[in-house]
């Protein structure tokens, strides 16, 4: 399916008001068309020197090739408006054609209003559907997606992206029918006043729709190598912002800098190159246009003053009707371009569409309801693609089972396979070979939200929202009782710093909670994780970036969460992890070690054993 037919489909909700749109373009069409052709009545009144006939109409030439239906309705409105107007002086005349001006002008422009409002209502539902969707998708990609793309390649994706695809909606839906509407309306008057004329003016076209052809192709690859390069400029300004305490701490300002410069000249020079590719259709359009006007008016005008196959009235008139053609063609010269822009960023939306999350319910997926017995890895294995399309082992036969109620602390070196441990649980990847099963049912089956739903997670870098601390707190929760909220910042060691915030719980934490230190930011996740108050637990490493003062109080809070729960505790200091029910030691992505704090320190040759000597003989 193409992208403009996969387009419309987003389209297909706003039918009716498209239809009323559309009807209104018909109408402002026609009423243009009126508005050019009471300039030949208004013409014969103001300067024919003679009376006006009102009835009667010459008898077209032998050879003419306008049908004769065409010649019978022409004459019926000739000699129709005639009567009505000319039926009088001519300043009465001169009246009723000002007063039928300004009543054609009217409904045109009243047309042109409608067509125009409905048409953005179009837009922008269709700008709105498309943002959502995508949001949406992005919500339903598993992590893996996320780790291989930039962030302010998506963003971009989503606001620039989707703007250039409405562009693209009203050049199909206005212009290509505004637009051809128009060009017929003028054309037939031309044609029927002088199909010689008419004739003689479509010489151009042929080489107009060459250059626009031409011009096209040209500025479709441009198109997508713009937005390509707008998603660059996202991306770094992003990642800047992000990481401006990092840029600051290591002077890395002129750095940023000259990087971002460089991205913004790319931009600059891609924009250029399609701007004057762009700009360029629409003089040459108009170039080739008066060419053929005046080739027209030379002929024409001999049609006049020597053949006298025409009135001087009807002439003006054909050259009124067949200037009007020239805003609509080069109208039409530019739809070609905003069409190629749309295809290609068309292209870039779907493209995220149609990624397939690698994690997704299964068609019979059933709801978790709990954790009664336990939660068994078996024979688990998982890989990273990496960037040469390898897989890059991370975990290989991992085979553990964890009680109901059971602390169990993960410990090993970096990159032996700790966090990806957890992170298969809630499932936020699946395993490459074995199985995770919750009480001998593997997690695959069950419905992925309501896996979620019972798994609190605690992280080292702890993600907060911009927003109020009783908004953090509560993420997740509806309609939560303050008492309820306070009972969970107490529990997390929180509550007193709350309260000596300026407006307490209604305090603006700022953008990822910078407004508050690493301590405070963690016990907020840790009173979130209480308020949803899950039966299984994942701290990954909370602890392990705070002061001695902070991580206290932390761990006095984590206590509290892990008591009668599942907890999985990844730890870098060992000395947090003493009171585990198990301690599992991971290396290269195995399971080399498995006991409690004393069991394994009396294992001397033991991997956990010279952890923990390296970590106690630095202190």
């Amino acid at each position: 399916m193409s992208t403009f037919v996969r387009i419309l489909t987003y389209v297909r909700p706003y039918w009716r008001t498209l239809a009323l749109s559309v009807l209104c373009t018909i109408f402002f069409s026609v009423f243009s068309g009126s508005s050019i052709y009471l300039t030949i009545p208004l013409l014969e009144t103001l300067f024919e020197q003679n009376p006006i006939v009102t009835a009667g109409v010459d008898t077209p030439p032998k050879n003419q090739l306008v049908p004769n239906e065409v010649v019978a309705v022409k004459r019926y409105v000739e000699v129709s408006l005639r009567e009505f107007l000319f039926n009088g002086t001519k300043a009465e005349a001169l009246f009723k054609i000002c007063a039928l001006f300004f009543t054609v002008f009217l409904l045109k422009n009243l047309f042109d209003y409608a067509q125009s409002y409905l048409m953005a209502k179009v837009e922008q539902g269709l700008m709105r559907d498309l943002r959502n969707a995508l949001y949406r998708h992005l919500h339903d990609l598993s992590l893996s997606y996320f780790t291989n793309e930039r962030t302010g390649n998506l963003i971009s994706r989503v606001t620039n992206d989707v703007n250039v695809v409405n562009g693209g909606v009203s050049a199909t839906f206005v212009t290509m029918v505004k637009e051809p509407l128009l060009i017929v309306v003028f054309l037939t008057m031309a044609f029927v006043l002088s199909w010689k004329l008419t004739l003689l003016a479509f010489i151009v076209f042929p080489a107009i729709l060459l250059v626009i052809g031409t011009i096209g192709r040209r500025l479709h690859k441009q198109s997508g190598l713009m937005q390509a390069k707008m998603a660059d400029i996202t991306s770094v300004l992003q990642e800047t912002i992000s990481n401006v305490k990092v840029v600051k701490a290591f002077a890395m300002e002129e750095f940023e800098n000259r990087k971002f410069q460089r991205e913004t000249q790319s931009y600059f020079r891609t924009i250029l190159r399609m701007t004057r590719i762009r700009n360029v259709a629409s003089p040459t359009t108009e170039l080739l246009s008066v060419l053929a006007g005046s080739v027209i008016i030379w002929y024409g005008g001999q049609q006049v003053l020597i053949t006298q196959e025409m009135k001087p009235s009807e002439f003006l008139g054909f050259l009124f009707a067949v200037f009007q053609l020239m805003p609509p063609v080069k109208e039409l010269a530019n739809v070609n371009n905003r069409l190629n822009e749309f295809s290609a960023a068309g292209k870039r939306i779907f493209e995220i569409l149609d990624t397939t999350p690698a994690v997704r319910n299964s068609p019979d997926a059933v709801p978790l309801n709990g954790i009664a017995h336990s939660i068994e890895y078996r024979d688990v294995g998982f890989a990273y693609a990496a960037e040469n399309g390898e897989q890059r082992a991370v975990l290989t036969g991992v085979s553990v089972t964890v009680k109901k109620g059971e602390l169990v602390a993960l410990v090993g070196p970096s990159g032996s396979g700790k966090t990806t441990f957890v992170d298969l649980l809630p499932r936020f990847y699946d395993p490459v070979s074995g199985a995770i099963l919750i009480d001998g049912t593997d997690i695959r089956t069950v419905d992925v939200r309501s896996l979620r739903e019972k798994i609190g997670i605690v992280t080292q870098e702890t993600i907060l929202f911009n927003d109020t601390v009783r908004n953090n707190i509560a993420y997740g929760v509806t309609d939560c009782p303050p008492a309820r909220l306070e009972e969970a910042a107490r529990a997390a060691n929180a509550l007193s710093f709350i309260q000596d915030m300026p407006q307490g719980f209604d305090s603006m934490i700022g953008d990822r909670g910078v407004k508050l230190s690493g301590g405070q930011r963690q016990r907020i996740s840790i009173a979130r994780a209480l308020l949803k108050n899950p039966p299984l637990m994942i701290f990954d490493e909370a602890t392990s970036a705070l002061d001695s003062e902070s991580e206290i109080l932390v761990q006095e809070a984590m206590e509290r969460l892990m008591q009668n729960r599942t907890s999985f505790v990844i730890a870098h200091r060992l000395s947090t992890i003493r009171n585990a029910d198990r301690i599992l030691v991971l290396d290269q992505g195995r399971i080399v070690q498995s006991g409690r704090h004393v069991e394994l320190l009396k294992q001397t040759k033991g991997l956990y054993k010279k952890l923990y000597d390296m970590q106690f003989s630095e202190r």
